[in-house]
């Protein structure tokens, strides 16, 4: 422990962030670098806690104390060998991931947290900068060949690792580049594309090679995908969109949130887009849904100069605090206002139907005469309990209300991974969810077959896709040793 009683003399310090005026003209990160002196008196707040709770939480089991006490003592490239033991891109974590290991730092308990997910940033960024990340090839072929489908943070960890372990390995991506959501589905404002395809070049130089617009199932056989490699690790998305199917939902004017924001991240890498754009600008945007992805279109349409933005969510609005039910060291439960919101909130103009609204569920969509979208019908509802305890819910009689709106954006999660091509081709077993059905050494019903990341736990956190890509790469190594 670096500094006994550091989390006494030290607050916590939010990162710097631009101005939202400055901000909302560009798609670049929404924060200031990080300066390491102030970094280093985050990392001297760690308790060095007997039971270290925060990595209990995280799914890669960062050892977050060892390494913030390197960023204490200034051996931080000490610091970054500990980091990269447990999570091969913690410049992915260090951006993107929610932090659940902050939501179990004990000191959390009765005081903020711990700045964990930024100390992670701060030690990422200094070992690009200082040159420590270097390519990492095998000494030794083993001639095993191994196939990985999808370039997502699953993929590319079991990639990783996989030839770290000497075996010889390809991976098929789709799109024209790797990165998966990373890429093409998270915005730059919170992840620019630079900082994967570094990630991505390393992975190259380190022998891994990348074939891309190439879907297996229509480009390429599932056959010659089986017969070719000894080990198949399929580590693609959960890309099925839960829908609406609500009265005008035919209607122009009604989108899946990740086909715009797909092709917002395609037209500011300056990617050609062959469809119609979907642009906010000047529009009156409805957002369905209140988590993550719902927050990256509040974004991305006041970038575009949305006339208004609104966004609904169908369940009870979050507590400010921990509820009873949500003790500590779970994952904290709470009201969250991204960096979207603040910009959105900061930019608002109507006052009668504010930014967030909870409880609300969508009736049907009515449009014009032309088809085109004009309105949502919506009614408030509540969550009550059933005589079984269980929630259920309940409109409220004489809420209904007309919203009028140019673009609706539908941000309700996924269902499953896309079953046509592929997976259908492949025959492989699914879960009662329509995911991919593994054992638990990620093995699915074809042995020489392996599922990992979203494919077969559903749409998951970034740090719980690289988790699973680690692990069915160590589970992959031993498949192949033995046969």
């Amino acid at each position: 422990m670096g500094k006994l009683g550091g989390f006494l003399e030290f607050d916590r310090e939010p990162r710097k962030k631009r101005s939202v005026e400055e901000r909302v003209k560009d798609y670049k990160q929404v924060y200031e670098p990080i300066k390491e002196e102030e970094i280093t008196i985050q990392a001297a707040r760690c308790m060095d806690c007997g039971v270290p709770f925060c990595s209990f939480s995280c799914p890669v089991n960062n050892l977050c104390p060892e390494w913030q006490d390197f960023v204490y003592s200034g051996e931080w490239k000490k610091g970054l060998e500990n980091l990269h033991s447990t999570n091969n891109f913690p410049d992915f974590t260090g951006r993107v991931c929610p932090a659940p290991c902050e939501g179990g730092c004990v000191l959390g308990i009765n005081d903020d947290p711990v700045s964990i997910k930024n100390i992670e940033f701060a030690i990422s960024e200094k070992a690009w900068k200082e040159g420590w990340i270097k390519p990492q090839p095998p000494k030794v072929r083993t001639g095993k060949k191994v196939a990985v489908v999808g370039s997502g943070p699953a993929g590319l960890a079991a990639a990783q690792q996989l030839n770290r372990k000497g075996h010889n390995v390809t991976v098929f991506e789709r799109d024209s580049k790797a990165g998966g959501m990373l890429t093409y589905g998270i915005p730059d404002f919170k992840i620019e594309k630079w900082v994967v395809e570094r990630r991505v070049n390393q992975i190259k130089e380190e022998g891994v090679e990348f074939v891309f617009n190439t879907e297996i199932g229509t480009d390429y056989p599932v056959e010659k995908l089986e017969s070719e490699y000894d080990a198949v690790v399929l580590a693609g998305g959960a890309r099925e969109a839960r829908d609406l199917p609500v009265y005008g939902r035919d209607l122009k004017g009604i989108h899946y949130a990740m086909d715009y924001l797909t092709q917002q991240n395609k037209l500011v890498a300056g990617e050609e887009v062959t469809e119609e754009q979907i642009d906010a600008k000047g529009k009156k945007v409805l957002v369905i849904g209140g988590g993550d992805t719902g927050s990256d279109c509040v974004g991305t349409a006041t970038r575009q100069g949305a006339e208004a933005v609104y966004q609904i969510e169908l369940l009870d609005k979050p507590p400010a605090e921990r509820a009873s039910d949500n003790p500590w060291p779970r994952y904290p439960q709470v009201l969250k206002t991204s960096t979207s919101h603040e910009e959105a909130e900061e930019l608002a103009k109507d006052e009668e139907f504010g930014l967030r609204e909870w409880t609300i569920l969508t009736k049907r969509f009515v449009g014009n005469d032309q088809g085109e979208l004009k309105e949502v019908q919506a009614v408030k509802v509540e969550w009550v309990e059933d005589e079984n305890a269980k929630k259920i819910m309940e409109e409220i009689e004489g809420s209904e209300f007309n919203l009028e709106v140019d673009l609706v954006l539908l941000a309700i999660g996924f269902v499953h991974p896309e079953h046509d091509g592929m997976l259908d081709q492949l025959g492989l077993d699914l879960d009662e969810r329509g995911n991919v059905k593994t054992s638990d050494n990620y093995q699915t019903s074809d042995d020489k077959f392996f599922a990992a990341g979203d494919m077969r736990r559903g749409a998951s956190l970034i740090v719980w896709a690289i988790r699973e890509g680690r692990d069915v790469a160590a589970e992959v190594d031993e498949y192949l040793m033995e046969n």
